[in-house]
């Protein structure tokens, strides 16, 4: 079965007040390793951007046994599930060494990237595509729920560094938009132990965003960003003890 292996040393760059791999970074590592794998099996930028297509992330769903530390060399593990007519599941699996210390599932979408509207998955591959039916998690419903109401924690005004080359909001950008509803002092000790993300609007530059935060009868945090009352993105994160 197909599988893409990359090995990561988790850099001081990459982390958070305690040491801890930082959310942001962990996403842009295994975006990395989605982007080396799309190549190697010919649907990639290289091949998807002359043709004026790309994958837009849609969900994220990470499960952590434990926060990956500074100096740990993170071996990211990916492979693309059956694709359906319009989404496309990735899976990921996180060892430093031989321990496994979490687990991940991606859902994309391939978007015409004149007008960013959906286009059916097939038309990405270039060849039968390899992937794999084996599935690193089990997990019914990744998307987040919607809070009703929350606190207004800050506002984020979209700039030129927020930008990727398909002209929105990076999706690992959000990581830290998100996060930043949390103090200093609030996440200092603290490592996610599972976190969500639905990504429902692109932003734009010059847009204000609102972030929201509640908390949810099972203890998890829900985290909103808004435009006005028009949802952009949504985060769930629950924190080991």
């Amino acid at each position: 079965m197909y599988c893409h292996k990359k090995d990561y040393e988790i850099r001081y760059t990459d982390v958070d007040v305690s040491d801890n791999l930082k959310l942001s970074a962990l996403l842009s590592l295994m975006e990395e390793s989605a982007c080396l794998s799309a190549e190697e099996l010919g649907f990639g930028y290289s091949y998807l951007q002359p043709r004026k297509m790309g994958f837009i992330m849609v969900n994220w769903y990470i499960k952590m046994n434990r926060a990956v530390k500074l100096g740990d060399v993170l071996s990211v593990h990916t492979w693309p599930i059956k694709p359906g007519r319009l989404i496309v599941l990735r899976d990921f699996e996180l060892y430093v060494g031989s321990e496994k210390v979490g687990v991940a599932t991606s859902r994309w979408c391939l978007v015409d990237l004149v007008n960013f509207k959906m286009l059916p998955s097939a038309e990405a591959f270039s060849r039968p595509l390899e992937y794999n039916e084996n599935r690193s998690v089990d997990v019914v419903n990744i998307k987040v729920p919607e809070s009703v109401g929350g606190e207004l924690c800050y506002s984020k005004v979209v700039t030129y560094s927020d930008y990727d080359h398909y002209n929105h909001v990076n999706n690992t950008k959000y990581a830290d938009f998100l996060l930043d509803a949390f103090g200093v002092d609030e996440m200092r000790n603290k490592s996610f132990s599972c976190v969500k993300i639905t990504y429902v609007k692109q932003s734009k530059e010059g847009e204000t965003l609102d972030f929201y935060k509640s908390t949810l009868d099972d203890g998890s945090i829900v985290v909103e960003g808004r435009v006005a009352e028009d949802r952009r993105v949504l985060m769930q994160i629950m924190f080991n003890d």
